[in-house]
């Protein structure tokens, strides 16, 4: 049997599993020119570690995965504890440039990630505050977990240089007691669907912008969410080409054709991570110059373009964001409504402004 090319951690089981259904169809559907191996991380960071040692003993010559604020991290470490190259994304890069640099993780050229950044977040959402007027004051619903940690280091600074006054609204997530939002018009956070879902019945801001996971249709869709705006990374209609000739909208059309649900944000993602682990692998001979490809790398994918040689930090490369904005009903619509900052995707409808609404649950 030929070595195994490319594994993958990915989260098949636990409360991360609608990340892995992206990840899980592109190793498995699409035709890839290095043998895939697949590990379930169980969504936690014991079960990642413990798939990454499995793939690691398997002989893979590169390991993929995709987000997890402590997953990602747990991949990455271990790859590197046993010198094999790792390529990540969804996970805002100065969370994971600030997992890299701390104690006992101080070896270096074996992390490769490509994502956006906090900072990316607070631009476009400056962007979209500033449709209801500038200077805003703005209720930042922030768990007091890791993302609420890193928003306020990463996220805050920029926010405020641009002139808006954030009030902190710090809460304990998934406790069933969410924060007074008070009189403010516009509303930021990251947090669970469910969570922001009571935040806006106890009282409809304006505007409310969310990441995290209300970049995605299922969580919009559970809990009758309607107009929230958040960020978008890749969709269909972004115009970009994959390395194998394959569009944004033949991915999208494929997945959706294949599993039945919506496609994702991830999904172009998680096409571009193969893109790159198989364009490492096909033009190193050894493990350590599959990481030395990585760190020279520069190639046009499904998620744009990738450079490893220009990155704000070792081991990252970096890609735009658009503002995007759900509307709702049983299969919500994702409207990309400013893309000043992302070009390459194209405007499909104008943020609207005006108290974001919760309707009854479905069942997607």
């Amino acid at each position: 049997m030929s070595r195994p090319g490319i594994g993958v951690v990915l989260a098949a089981t636990g409360r991360l599993a609608p990340l892995g259904a992206p990840l899980e169809f592109v190793a498995r559907a699409l035709p890839w020119p290095a043998e895939v191996v697949l590990r379930d991380s169980g969504s936690t960071p014991e079960g990642a570690r413990a798939a990454t040692r499995s793939l690691v003993e398997d002989g893979v010559r590169v390991v993929v995965t995709l987000g997890g604020t402590t997953t990602l991290p747990a991949v990455v470490d271990e790859c590197a504890a046993h010198e094999v190259p790792c390529v990540s994304t969804t996970l805002p890069w100065q969370v994971f440039a600030a997992a890299r640099s701390g104690p006992g993780r101080s070896r270096p050229g074996w992390a490769f990630h490509f994502c956006w950044g906090l900072d990316d977040i607070a631009s476009v959402f400056a962007d979209l505050w500033e449709h209801v007027g500038p200077a805003r004051t703005v209720g930042c619903v922030w768990n007091d977990g890791p993302q609420g940690v890193a928003l306020r280091r990463w996220f805050r600074p920029v926010a405020v240089e641009r002139g808006h006054e954030l009030v902190d609204l710090p809460y304990r997530e998934s406790s069933g007691v969410v924060p007074a939002i008070g009189d403010v018009e516009v509303v930021t956070s990251a947090a669970t669907a469910a969570d922001l879902a009571a935040v806006v019945r106890a009282r409809r801001p304006r505007l409310v912008t969310c990441s995290r996971w209300l970049t995605y249709p299922f969580g919009v869709a559970r809990h009758g969410l309607d107009r929230v705006a958040t960020i978008v990374s890749w969709t269909p209609e972004h115009e970009h080409v994959a390395g194998n000739g394959w569009t944004p909208r033949e991915l999208a059309r494929a997945y959706e054709e294949a599993t039945g649900s919506p496609w994702l944000q991830p999904l172009g993602l998680a096409h571009a991570l193969f893109e790159v682990a198989a364009h490492a692998v096909d033009a190193a001979d050894s493990t350590t110059s599959v990481a030395e490809v990585l760190a020279a790398t520069r190639l046009t994918t499904m998620a744009g373009v990738l450079d490893w040689t220009r990155g704000p930090a070792t081991g990252v490369a970096t890609i735009p964001l658009a503002g995007g904005q759900w509307r709702g009903g049983p299969r919500p619509v994702l409207a990309v409504v400013d893309n000043r900052r992302s070009p390459l995707v194209p405007l499909s409808g104008e943020l609207e402004v005006g108290q974001p609404s919760v309707t009854v649950k479905t069942n997607l």
